[in-house]
C-alpha cells in the first residue's frame, strides 16, 4: 500500500490487482490507488487483525470504498465465523478472500482465523441467494403474492 517501488512494478506487469485496504488509512488508500490508477484494480474491505472482532469489521466501508474510487471493493475476512462474509456480500463485496485452514488450532495467527474448508461447502449457495435476494430496491407487489392478497384481504 505505502511502497511506491511495488506498487508501480506490480501494475508494469500489466495484470488485474487486488490490493487489501487492511491497515491502511483513506490517506494512503487514496495514493495507492493513485499510483496504480484505476484500470483492472478491484480494492478489498480488510481489518488486519487476527482474528477480527465483529465490531471491528465496518462492512460499511465496502460501499463506501467502490463510491469514493469508482472500483469493484471485495472483502477479505479475518474473523472467525463466515456470517460477516455473508453480510460482506449483501453489502456489494463483488469477490471474497478467506484464509482457509484444516484446524484452526495449529500455530500461527493466520489459523486462529482461518475458515475451516466444510465452512465453506455451505457458503456458495448461500452468497448466490444473497445476491438473488437483494432485488431491485423497488417495492412492488410480485405475482405469486396477488392470490394471497385476494384470499386474505378484507374485501369492501
Amino acid at each position: 500500500m505505502t511502497d511506491d517501488k511495488l506498487l508501480k512494478h506490480t501494475r508494469a506487469t500489466g495484470k488485474p490487482i487486488i490490493l487489501s485496504t487492511g491497515m491502511s488509512t483513506l490517506e494512503e488508500i487514496d495514493h495507492a490507488v493513485e499510483v496504480l490508477g484505476t484500470k483492472d484494480l478491484i480494492l478489498l474491505h480488510a481489518v488486519s487483525t487476527y482474528p477480527a472482532h465483529y465490531e471491528e469489521l465496518n462492512l460499511k466501508a465496502i460501499p463506501a470504498l467502490r463510491e469514493r474510487y469508482k472500483v469493484p471493493v471485495g472483502y477479505s475476512g479475518h474473523e472467525t465465523g463466515i456470517a460477516s462474509t455473508v453480510a460482506a456480500v449483501a453489502l456489494g463485496a463483488c469477490c471474497v478472500e478467506r484464509h482457509i485452514t484444516l484446524d484452526r488450532a495449529l500455530w500461527g495467527s493466520d489459523h486462529a482465523a482461518s475458515a475451516r474448508a466444510i465452512w465453506l461447502d455451505p457458503c456458495l449457495p448461500r452468497y448466490s441467494f444473497v445476491e438473488s435476494s437483494m432485488g431491485d430496491g423497488i417495492k412492488k407487489v410480485i405475482e405469486r403474492e396477488k392470490p394471497i392478497i385476494a384470499r386474505l384481504r378484507k374485501k369492501d
